[in-house]
């Protein structure tokens, strides 16, 4: 079945929704609340509502949990791809409350994980950022 360009579009991992720049992941930090959805410490934080998209991520694997860079960009890429596929609910809950979103995933487990202990964690992640995003608005 060939897929329309729309539907297309959504399971994409744009760069324009990756965080990019010192500052912007300065402020996220600095500015931001976060919360624990084991195996990863979301740090979340509302942006000016001229942000080209909804969310925009960045995942990082600390060289003190793991030290080979084999693992590391192993699990960058397990937690890409996580989001990558269930981004859909959380975008479509900030589209229905005109907020936007800037998210890092931190890796806070001492080894590698399997994608479904990855995949569980992010859903976890979007679920608590959409209960944020329904309280707050």
């Amino acid at each position: 079945m060939l897929l329309s360009m729309n539907e297309g579009e959504r399971f994409r991992l744009a760069k324009k929704e990756r965080i990019s720049g010192e500052k912007r992941i300065e402020s996220l930090f600095a500015n931001g609340s976060s919360f624990m959805a084991y195996p990863f410490r979301v740090v979340w934080l509302r942006s000016d509502a001229g942000s080209a998209t909804w969310a925009s991520v960045m995942v990082s694997i600390p060289k003190k949990r793991l030290k080979k860079a084999v693992d590391r960009n192993r699990m960058k890429r397990l937690t890409r791809e996580a989001y990558r596929l269930h981004k859909q609910h959380l975008t479509d809950l900030l589209k229905a409350g005109g907020d936007h979103l800037e998210i890092a995933f931190i890796y806070v487990k001492d080894e590698t994980s399997d994608f479904i202990t990855v995949e569980k964690g992010i859903v976890k992640a979007i679920r608590e950022l959409g209960r944020f995003n329904e309280t707050t608005t």
